[in-house]
């Protein structure tokens, strides 16, 4: 009995929470392999931890961030051994009774508590067979210790509903900051797509006051060849009537009249041919006007979209740089330049001219007929000799394909698609809200977006991959 006795005070010491001294409730485990209550080290930490870390309360281990485990073994062992009463369980709060209160059954005052029938007893009770074998304490004690748990609970009542206040808090902030981050997004898409309305408004205007110009021109035109052709019409209509009334005669002076006649319907016939042209030129009039309006305003469009242009001249040996500078693919031959601190040394990878520290930026890269690629961003100062590590902590954000679309996150690669069929991808930068998004540039259809905080100047960087050669990646640029 007093052996089994033994082993239920050590595993109850064993179960036992170091920060409040009470059997394990909703255990957790922390990394150095110590358990405490949840409640407990929330408290603790909440108490005691820093922007440096949080410590384990016994082996003072430093955690970057709270972290722990629900120990479910634990856990188990707790409810087993309280459903067995091997161990004493936190006690139940009784009826209330008084403390001056009478034994019903022997008068005597209630001055001790059972522990087993949870209930105050008198000491004629204690020895009595029925409580002879019952864990008994004075009842004062008792009273003392349920106070104590009350307390306890109290603290941690008004521990959960600090939590609760802190979460409501921070919803009310996280709903109007959701509220002023719609409004921001309004004033913005109205300001991008007023900019292209005022833009498409501004080119009609533009156009139709172009039309009306050139109808006054033509129309002037057309005017001054009509006086003159009505003035040519009278006097080749006088010299028709000339001819007609010397007609009759045959003498010398009406030959010598109806030759000056013909002289002047000759120079009258050329200005009618003079003007036959001129009303067939006609033709070309509103000629820069028959051409694709739709198409010329897009173009004209791209000037109003922000697109960002460079080129990448920094490069690996073993890619080749075409097109002015906007195409890379891989070489077959070894290309001796100067280790440049920009250049990359081993992985095939190269940067462009811009280097981005605020703004908006969105820029297309073709890929067609690519069966590999990376595309992203890198920081100014991000290791490029020998291996390069693709992740946001090493300063690269990127997409990549390799058989599957994936974005080198963190933690290893992260699915994005089973297979990619479009022939360009879209880059959008938003360096302030430190964003980057890929896009499918013919759906605009957003690809992935990692979310950052950009501290210091980044550039734009591409890789066309190893062991495919005669394949390219080309920057897009709009004219």
């Amino acid at each position: 009995m007093a052996t089994a006795k033994a082993a239920g005070d050590d595993l109850r010491k064993e179960l036992t929470c170091a920060i409040c001294l009470d059997l394990f409730n909703d255990p957790v485990i922390l990394k150095c392999g110590h358990n405490f209550c949840r409640f407990c080290i929330c408290m603790h930490w909440d108490e005691n931890g820093d922007d440096y870390g949080y410590q384990c309360p016994e082996c003072r281990t430093v955690f970057t961030k709270r972290t722990f485990t629900k120990n479910y073994p634990v856990q188990n062992l707790v409810d087993r051994m309280t459903d067995l009463n091997f161990l004493g369980s936190a006690p139940k709060a009784p009826n209330p009774t008084k403390v001056d209160g009478k034994c019903d059954q022997h008068g005597e005052d209630l001055k001790l508590y059972c522990q087993s029938d949870k209930r105050p007893i008198c000491v004629v009770c204690r020895e009595s067979r029925a409580h002879r074998h019952h864990e008994v304490a004075p009842l004062p004690e008792v009273a003392n210790e349920m106070k104590m748990e009350l307390k306890l609970r109290l603290i941690q009542l008004n521990w959960h509903k600090g939590q609760c206040m802190n979460v409501i808090s921070a919803d009310k902030r996280t709903k109007d900051e959701v509220r002023r981050r719609k409004d921001r997004l309004k004033e913005k898409i109205e300001a991008d797509v007023g900019a292209l309305v005022q833009f498409l408004l501004d080119e009609r205007d533009s156009l139709l006051d172009s039309l009306d110009a050139e109808e006054v021109v033509t129309m002037a035109v057309i005017d001054e060849n009509l006086k003159s052709a009505e003035e040519e019409h009278t006097v080749v209509s006088k010299a028709i009537a000339d001819i007609h009334s010397h007609l009759g005669g045959k003498t010398s002076f009406e030959v010598s009249c109806l030759n000056h006649t013909m002289s002047k319907y000759h120079v009258v016939f050329r200005f009618i041919l003079k003007i036959l042209s001129d009303n067939y030129s006609l033709h070309n009039y509103f000629s820069e006007f028959s051409g694709p309006f739709q198409l010329i305003m897009w173009k004209k469009m791209m000037h109003v979209l922000h697109t960002s242009m460079f080129t990448m001249p920094h490069t690996h040996p073993n890619l080749l740089i075409s097109d002015f500078d906007t195409k890379v693919e891989e070489s077959r031959i070894r290309i001796q330049e100067p280790d440049l601190p920009a250049r990359f040394t081993r992985f095939c990878g190269v940067l462009a001219t811009a280097m981005y520290a605020n703004g908006q930026h969105y820029w297309e890269v073709d890929v067609r007929d690519k069966g590999v690629w990376y595309l992203g961003v890198t920081t100014e100062c991000s290791n490029r000799k020998g291996f390069v590590n693709l992740t946001p902590s090493a300063g690269y954000w990127s997409l990549c394909l390799q058989d599957r679309l994936y974005a080198n996150g963190e933690d290893g690669r992260i699915l994005v698609a089973d297979y990619w069929n479009s022939p360009r991808v879209g880059v959008y930068l938003d360096y302030e809200n430190g964003r980057l998004s890929f896009y499918d540039a013919v759906t605009m259809k957003r690809l992935f977006m990692f979310n950052t905080c950009f501290d210091e100047p980044v550039f734009p960087f591409f890789s066309p991959g190893k062991n495919d050669p005669g394949s390219r990646l080309q920057i897009c640029h709009y004219y």
